[in-house]
């Protein structure tokens, strides 16, 4: 029997709490309620000092930097900023985990720190769509396919935006774990058990190049990662401090679409990656994917595609 897997996920300043939860689930809260005890999950920082969230409270993680230089499998979960550069002891200790064989994650901006510390030189990697240009530009020596979910090379692995970053864990736990494990960890966490990671990231847009872009844009992935909830422009609007004017209009500038246009399609595609990846009926479906009935999803799924969603998933299906 293998030994339990060593797993760290670093903490920072300004670290978003969900960017950090992802792994914490999937590697740790999870496998424990199924009773599954391949990983044990550390969160490190440097010195093991407390960090403040993004969100404005603190964390102390019990472990420092020299447990994830020695541990089997390294997380970073994203990074606050493009613009910072990882510390030298961060650094040394991202290479000393490579040396030592240590498979290396980069969900997200976290590819950022694993560029920085060398280890992704001649790598194909990916990273949220929004950084992507940038990232190549200041790493040219990067392989950079910012089309894809997540994507694994060697003792490498980086991954796209939020929503990503849990296919991407879920992945990693398929490959050291049964695919049963993962299946029904994937439930507890209410999402698809797999997309593939070449499956290409959903949304499609121009490079940004506005401060207000960028924020639209993690604003857009928080939306991804809750289909369900009655989105109205009034009450995003004001989580960017916009008027609803201003921000309809960056929001049609950047994407060509209406809101509510942008969210149909979003719930669209969720409904068909739950129609060829899970068993699940498709009232169960019309209400993870957010529409308020049945008839709501069926009209637009036809309107959409053609075909109803019986017949849409009698096509794709994966057995």
């Amino acid at each position: 029997m293998e030994k339990t897997k060593q797993v760290a996920v670093l903490a920072f300043e300004q670290i978003s709490p969900f960017h950090l939860s992802v792994p914490c689930i999937a590697f740790c809260d999870a496998p424990k309620m199924i009773g599954l005890s391949d990983f044990n999950l550390k969160v490190c920082s440097e010195e093991a000092l407390a960090v403040t969230c993004s969100t404005g409270f603190q964390l102390v993680p019990q472990y420092d930097l020299e447990t994830l230089a020695n541990s089997d499998i390294v997380i970073i979960p994203s990074w606050p900023n493009p613009d910072l550069k990882p510390s030298d002891k961060l650094i040394s200790a991202i290479q000393h985990a490579r040396q030592k064989g240590a498979l290396l994650v980069g969900l997200c901006l976290g590819a950022y720190v694993l560029a920085a510390a060398g280890v992704l030189d001649d790598k194909i990697v990916t990273t949220h769509w929004a950084y992507a240009e940038d990232l190549q530009q200041r790493f040219p020596q990067l392989n950079l396919q910012s089309g894809t979910l997540y994507h694994q090379q060697d003792n490498v692995v980086t991954s796209a935006g939020t929503a990503a970053a849990i296919d991407c864990c879920l992945q990693l736990i398929r490959e050291y774990s049964e695919l049963e494990a993962s299946n029904r960890i994937a439930r507890l966490m209410v999402t698809a058990p797999q997309r593939t990671g070449n499956q290409s990231q959903f949304i499609e847009l121009p490079v940004l190049d506005k401060v207000i872009d960028f924020k639209l844009a993690e604003l857009m992935d928080e939306i991804l990662l809750d289909l369900t909830a009655p989105y109205t422009i009034n009450v995003l609007a004001s989580r960017l401090g916009m008027s609803r004017r201003t921000f309809t209009r960056h929001f049609r500038a950047l994407t060509g679409q209406s809101v509510g246009q942008w969210i149909l399609v979003q719930r669209l595609r969720l409904c068909q990656t739950l129609l060829k990846q899970t068993t699940q009926n498709i009232e169960q479906i019309s209400q993870l994917s957010g529409f308020q009935s049945v008839v709501s999803l069926r009209h637009h799924f036809k309107q959409k595609f053609g075909v109803s969603p019986s017949e849409w998933r009698k096509t794709f299906q994966i057995n």
